[in-house]
This record gives structure tokens, sequence and C-alpha cells, in this order.
């Protein structure tokens, strides 16, 4: 039984979340300029535990935002740029001799860029897949293995990732396996002429905005993880989680199907049916409803709705659904799917 001081010290928590990701939104926005849908997108999948894809054409400040992103955390940041001849060594690290007093020969480990804990995985899909699984591996066990010896990454162990979807010659597309391993995917806009004006005042001048840490630098770790088992203790109710379930369900044409006494056609189910091939994982649905507990925190809730849902679902599953040549041919995106999957789900609330 919760008592008022309970009561007290959840609301408190709560404020305080709200209030470090306010805080980190604006120091980030200080060199980020629009996009604030992103950074948010960004933030929630650092807060929930997991790791981001993000797809946009060169110049759009991919590199900028990950960076800006250490700087206010107070964390370290490493810069890993895929190139066809990168190998997972080049990533994770090697053993190499050293020679000790009295002229002894021993093997030690050098660790590897990925040992940072803000990661920017730059142009992931450059590098071949043995270094892309290395890479993934990493992200999936928080460790990593060389010579049969276990190597514990840094805590907190954050990546982003960043593919160009316009440049395909010379690039290894991640597999749908690989592509699971991402908490969410979103896509960086090009920006509106007011957003581009404000980026030429702010990068073409000798003016500098500096970005402060939101965290005591001591305490920062600490408070990171306060801050993701908040997360995790948002509840969720049978309802909602009924509701995610269905969600996902649907993402599969083998689900699907239409009742005999159905006289209108169902066009949601006609698009799954005539577009998709396999659905969402049941890491699709960790994903919603992590990502929904966020929401819930930055609501002032400490238990996600429908709508918590409704707001994460495309970016959670959007690189989870796998399409067929008909839906290239006709330009049906994941997006469009999951939205039509979502129109149909509120009808089951």
């Amino acid at each position: 039984m919760h008592t008022n001081e309970d009561a007290i010290g959840i609301k408190e928590e709560i404020e305080s979340f709200q209030k470090v990701f306010r805080d980190l939104c604006d120091e980030i926005g200080k060199e980020i300029v629009g996009n604030k849908d992103i950074i948010e997108a960004v933030l929630t999948a650092f807060f929930a535990g997991g790791h981001v894809l993000l797809e946009g054409v060169p110049g759009l400040g991919k590199t900028s935002l990950v960076k800006s992103l250490s700087k206010a955390l107070g964390f370290d940041f490493s810069r890993i740029q895929f190139t066809p001849d990168l190998m997972p060594a080049d990533i994770v690290g090697t053993q190499i001799v050293v020679e000790r007093s009295g002229g002894i020969k021993e093997f030690e480990f050098s660790a590897g860029p990925i040992f940072s804990n803000i990661i920017l995985a730059d142009e992931i899909n450059r590098a071949t897949p043995k270094t892309q699984s290395a890479m993934l591996e990493a992200m999936e066990e928080g460790q990593v293995t060389v010579s049969g010896k276990t190597h514990k990454l840094v805590n907190p162990f954050f990546v982003l990732a960043t593919q160009n979807p316009i440049e395909m010659e010379g690039t290894y597309t991640l597999p749908e396996a690989q592509l699971d391993r991402f908490f969410v995917k979103v896509n960086l806009a090009f920006p509106n002429n007011n957003e581009l004006k404000e980026i030429l005042r702010q990068t073409t001048v000798n003016e500098k905005y500096a970005i402060q840490p939101v965290f005591d630098p001591k305490h920062a770790a600490k408070k990171v993880a306060e801050m993701k088992k908040l997360v995790r203790n948002v509840l969720v109710s049978s309802k909602v989680e009924d509701y995610v379930v269905n969600i996902i369900s649907m993402t599969h044409p083998d689900n699907l199907k239409v009742s005999s006494q159905t006289v209108e056609r169902d066009d949601t189910i006609d698009l799954i049916k005539r577009y998709v091939t396999f659905g969402s994982s049941p890491r699709g649905a960790q994903s919603v409803v992590l990502a929904a507990k966020v929401m819930a925190l930055l609501d002032n809730r400490a238990n996600i709705s429908y709508d918590d849902v409704d707001k994460v679902a495309v970016a959670s599953l959007n690189h989870r659904l796998l399409l067929n040549f008909e839906a290239d041919a006709d330009n049906i995106k994941s997006k469009d799917i999951i939205e039509n999957i979502l129109e149909r789900a509120k009808e089951s609330r």
C-alpha cells in the first residue's frame, strides 16, 4: 500500500526527470536548429536503454547532434567512421605485444573506440557485414570478446548509427535481424526556410554557442541510472498491454483474418496482406512500451496511456516491418502501414 510520502517521492522523481529532459533538449538545441522531435526521440531511446538508427542525407547535422548530446550529458564521445576496409578489431580493440621490465613480453588488450559512453557509428551501412555484426553484437551484449576474454563496455553505453538513404553504391544494407536491434529509427528531414536561415546565422559567424553539461560530472552516471530505473517503474495496465499486443500482431499478415460476415472491404487488412512480408518482432513491442513510459513521465504520469503508445509506435516499428517489392513499386512506406494499423487498433480500445 502506497503512503502519502511515497506519492510525494514519486511526484518529485517525475518532476526531476522532466526537468533534466527539458534541460538536455534546451542545451542540444543551442547547436541543433529545429528537429525538436528528433532530439526528443534520441533522448527517449537513451533513457529507455536503447540505441538509435538515424537516416538522412549528408549535411543535416547528424554528427553535430551526437556531439551535442555527449556535451550536454557530460560523457565521453567516440566517432567511428565506417568504411569498407574497417575491420572488427578497429572497433572493439585487439591484443598487442608489450615489453615489461626485464625484457618480458606479454599480450595486453588495447581497447577500441567502442569503449566510450556515446558512440557515433557514422554511415554504418558502408562497412562489411562482418564489421557491422561486431558492432551490433557489442550493442546487444554490452561487452566484447577478444582472444577468448570478455571485456565489459562502459556504462552508460549509447550508440547512434547513421546511414545515407540516397547513396547506395558501395554500401552493405543492414539485414532486418540487425535493424531489429535498434530501439528506434528516425528520419532526419531537410530544414524548412526559417530553420535554414537560423543555421546560416549560427554557423557563418565567429560567435559560438557553448553547451553546458546538465549533470555534475561526478554523479552523471548515477543520475542516468536512476532515471532509467524510473522509466522501468512506470506502470502499464492490462488493457494498454492488449493494445500494444494487438498492434504488433496486426503487423503480421498471417495473423489477419477477415470474418465472412464482413460486408465492407477492410482497407487496413488489405494493405498489410498486400505489402508486408514479415511483421515486427517482440523487441518491437518492448520498444513501444519503454518509449511510451518515457512519454508518460514527460506528461507527468506514472502509467502509460493509449496516446503514449500512438506517439512512439512509428519510430519504434518502422524499421521492423519487411515490405515486399510491390510496396517499393507503389511507394508504400512502413510509416503508412503503421499509421493505418494504429487507426484500426483504436477501434479495439
